[in-house]
């Protein structure tokens, strides 16, 4: 090459020299653009669809044909009480995957490399969260459309069953901050997984999901009572019955705020703590 035949550039160095950089990504962006990443994960694990599928069937019809001559006289009459319930252990159950997600990218040093580029931190977990409400809207339309082949006939229509599904998605993304916590500080995928089933079934078990609290022992009703389980079950069945008054959608609504207010800010310091290590 001759001292006049022109220098070709190294498009990578070219790349790097420029001296004007991109804007940095607004919250909002880094977000969103997480929430895609976490929807992209049912293409590559398919099999979740198949856990989201599974369990709302499988608990509605065992608990239905199994229990339900014996909790309200006819299998009929027992799943008008217990599909709004089961919609809301649907839910819940779908939340771990929020801890499971989280704990598995940082195993696989996956935040790691997240912490190396100029965007929000917190994104990561928020747009997992906002992710996971694909989840609820799955397990829930199994669910409902199931429940609806069997016979569940839905007082309040169509706008009823639209509004408990709202309110049920708001009260799974303010649990699912738990469980974000949770899956930061955890120090296995696995371990997320035992703690979270320790922690949902007692709550789940001891609600008004299965059964009226009426026929419990005066203790156990304040248990049911207090559970914030039960307020969510509540509020899905009169609003799927037609029968929602005020303070039944606002207790599950209050208590959603609560538990955000609450574990929100834990989760994001906790993982920025992680992060300063």
């Amino acid at each position: 090459m001759t001292s006049s035949t022109p220098r070709v550039a190294d498009p990578v160095l070219a790349a790097v020299s420029v001296r004007e950089r991109p804007p940095r990504a607004s919250a909002l962006s880094a977000t969103v653009t997480h929430l895609w990443r976490g929807a992209m994960a049912f293409k590559h694990f398919p099999a979740q669809l198949i856990d989201m599928m599974l369990l709302p069937i499988i608990f509605l019809l065992l608990f239905t044909y199994m229990f339900g001559g014996a909790f309200a006289g006819s299998t009929q009459e027992y799943l008008q009480f217990f599909l709004p319930g089961i919609a809301v252990q649907s839910v819940i159950l779908m939340t771990v995957y929020t801890g499971t997600a989280i704990n598995t990218d940082i195993n696989k040093g996956v935040f790691d490399r997240f912490r190396t580029l100029p965007f929000w931190q917190p994104a990561a977990i928020a747009g997992n969260l906002l992710g996971d409400v694909v989840r609820y809207v799955i397990a829930l339309s199994v669910t409902i459309g199931l429940g609806l082949l069997l016979g569940f006939r839905p007082g309040g229509g169509l706008p009823g069953v639209l509004a408990a599904m709202a309110v049920l998605i708001v009260f799974g993304f303010s649990v699912s901050w738990i469980f974000a916590a949770i899956g930061v500080v955890a120090s296995v995928p696995e371990r997320v997984s035992g703690t979270s089933m320790i922690v949902i079934y007692p709550l789940v078990f001891t609600s008004n999901i299965f059964v009226q609290p009426d026929t419990m022992p005066s203790w156990t009703q304040t248990l049911v009572q207090l559970n914030p389980i039960s307020h969510a079950a509540t509020a899905s069945r009169a609003l799927m019955h037609g029968t929602a008054g005020f303070w039944d959608v606002m207790g599950a609504l209050i208590i959603s705020a609560a538990i955000t207010v609450v574990f929100a800010p834990l989760a994001v310091r906790l993982y920025r703590n992680k992060n300063a290590r």
